[in-house]
């Protein structure tokens, strides 16, 4: 018969992790990461595209606009803070951050 391991208080489960694109990083230490899944809608048999919105903790204000980052699972940082951005996979060209800047800057003009 094997032995079972007992728990030590060094394991630690894994994380949580979801890939997904910078899609605001105007606030203090924070980007807000929208990630995208493919789901089958129930009535149509269609697979449609949904997108979720978390906002993660940048602690170096490293992520930008249009990077595509890797956001890991955290204790709660604040009201609506729990993910934290582990690592940047790919930058997003130049041009395609002045082009959501200068959006993002419209849409608050009347």
């Amino acid at each position: 018969m094997p032995e079972t391991q007992p728990v030590s208080a060094k394991q630690v489960r894994m994380r949580a992790s979801k890939v997904g694109i910078v899609v605001s990083d105007r606030m203090d230490k924070t980007a807000v990461v929208a990630v995208e899944r493919m789901v089958r809608h129930p009535a149509y048999k269609r697979i449609v595209r949904r997108t979720s919105r978390f906002l993660a903790h940048d602690e170096k204000n490293q992520a930008r606009v249009g990077d595509q980052v890797e956001i890991v699972e955290t204790r709660p940082l604040s009201r609506s803070k729990r993910w934290r951005v582990a690592r940047i996979i790919t930058r997003a060209p130049e041009k395609s951050r002045e082009a959501a800047e200068l959006l993002a800057s419209e849409e608050g003009k009347p």
